[in-house]
């Protein structure tokens, strides 16, 4: 029996296990894939923005500017990357200027911080490849951009440390409530029972908020494509690079990443339910983000393009986030409807749902022991002497594995035996960095399926790349000596 049951682990049930971490509260987590963060929180544009779309009254600007301010501490804490780079909407011609007038108006209503309406002198001065004819800009000095999945996977991290229980290939099939008011939840693994219930599940939020409530609304699994640029385009812009929003989002950006890159997109594709984690690219939405981004920075050159990638976002038909308790059936807690800017406000939405729970009296108090903190050693960012010191202490940090982004063999290791321990070529890249650069793995994949197999004690025949059913090797050709 727990207190909480949180179903989902991206970026909103992470932050929320780890805001309940913090109590006296029996909480495990139930996510369906055999990593978390593998699903919208892997595949986003990595942007914190800075508070000025959404609509005043909204659940979303509510939410917004106290979520990143909270996660600009929460990534110092736990050592993730981030960068507060600011973030600019620009006019493509006079027409669009009304429009930033809009978003200015609503970023002062929400309080955000810090805006500048920019004429186009002043927008080229801050990034002098945007095209000649932008008109102005509105300039956000609190956007950021983040390492979305160590973000999610590093809160995990501290809330399983400070025991949170989680439960990984365990989706949640059916759920009813039993005599005592008590939630009963049937996975794979087993039956779940917990005194609450909270909803965190991305796209399938809406098919779990069915199996035991009355259908309330409605999300449309939505595509977005992106390109991302080899190193050797950094500089190309300093600043995350909007242009002026439409009714099927915040349009294709432009940006840099924390790992260095340039980031191009996305599109906005609605699918069939059924194909809710088709993450295919398609040349229709390649060419479309590339033609869209041009308009802003016409000097793009997409041949440094290292990597195409695409998401699928939750897109609710009620607009905005839908935060609270299912009317009828009490204790069990929607976070549903995550779309942008869900990263943003992540950790805001686990503050709300904390209050939720204590209301229901789910929560105890707070813990006199937690352990909160984080460090992840980079050794590509170190200078020789912390090179060599590290080496001294550890040789395996001398083994360079992944030579497009420096990462070593220590640091393969160390995301083999966290909290929340990867145990996929891609569970190491998203802990590590290994495979991120411009031969995306094809060198130094086979060394870590090896260190994989070495410290889990795997066959290299199950060694998956990513999700179940992404086997590396098919099988043995033939048998050493």
């Amino acid at each position: 029996m727990y207190d909480v049951a949180i179903i989902g682990c991206g970026v909103i049930g992470a932050a929320t296990a780890y805001e309940l971490s913090r109590y006296e509260t029996g909480v495990v987590i139930l996510e369906a894939k055999n990593d978390v963060a593998d699903g919208t929180t892997k595949a986003n544009s990595a942007i914190l923005h800075a508070g000025y779309d959404p609509e005043p009254g909204t659940v979303m600007a509510r939410l917004n500017v106290r979520g990143v301010e909270l996660a600009k501490e929460i990534c110092e804490r736990l050592d993730v990357g981030y960068r507060q780079c600011g973030s600019m909407v620009v006019a493509l011609d006079e027409g669009d200027l009304p429009r930033l007038q809009t978003l200015y108006d609503r970023g002062v209503a929400n309080g955000v911080p810090g805006m500048e309406l920019l004429d186009a002198e002043q927008a080229h001065e801050k990034e002098p490849n945007l095209a000649p004819s932008i008109a102005g800009a509105l300039w956000a000095p609190s956007a950021a951009i983040v390492n979305p999945w160590e973000y999610a996977i590093a809160m995990t991290e501290v809330a399983v440390r400070n025991g949170v229980e989680l439960k990984l290939r365990a989706p949640v099939t059916a759920i009813k409530k039993a005599e005592d008011g008590t939630f009963v939840l049937t996975t794979p693994q087993g039956e779940v029972e917990a005194r609450a219930v909270v909803n965190a599940a991305g796209v399938d939020a809406a098919h779990v908020h069915d199996l035991i409530a009355s259908h309330a609304f409605h999300i449309t699994p939505t595509r977005g494509q992106y390109y991302l640029l080899d190193h050797s385009a950094a500089g190309l812009v300093n600043t995350v690079v909007f242009q002026c929003p439409n009714e099927k989002g915040k349009g294709v950006l432009v940006a840099p990443t924390v790992h260095g890159n340039v980031i191009v997109g996305p599109d906005a594709e609605p699918l069939p339910d059924d194909q809710e984690y088709n993450t295919a690219c398609t040349a229709a939405g390649q060419d479309f983000v590339a033609s869209q981004a041009r308009l802003s920075v016409p000097s793009l050159d997409l041949s440094d393009n290292i990597r195409n990638f695409a998401g699928v976002r939750a897109n609710v038909d009620s607009g905005d986030f839908v935060i609270g308790e299912a009317p009828d059936v009490p204790g069990f807690v929607d976070l549903a409807g995550m779309k942008s800017p869900g990263l943003s406000c992540a950790p805001a939405v686990a503050e709300e749902a904390r209050d939720i729970l204590v209301r229901l009296g789910v929560v105890g108090d707070r813990k006199q022991d937690y352990r909160d903190g984080r460090t992840h050693i980079r050794f590509a960012e170190k200078t020789p002497e912390e090179r060599a010191a590290l080496i001294a202490e550890n040789p395996l940090y001398g083994h360079v594995i992944c030579r497009c982004e420096t990462v070593t063999e220590a640091e393969i290791v160390w995301a083999l035996h966290t909290e929340v321990p990867a145990t996929t070529i891609d569970g190491v890249k998203r802990r590590a960095g290994t495979g991120m650069g411009r031969c995306q793995g094809g060198f130094c994949g086979p060394r870590v399926l090896e260190i994989i197999c070495r410290e889990l004690g795997m066959d290299p025949l199950d060694v998956l790349q990513d999700e179940d059913g992404s086997s590396v090797l098919d099988s043995q050709a033939k048998r050493g000596a």
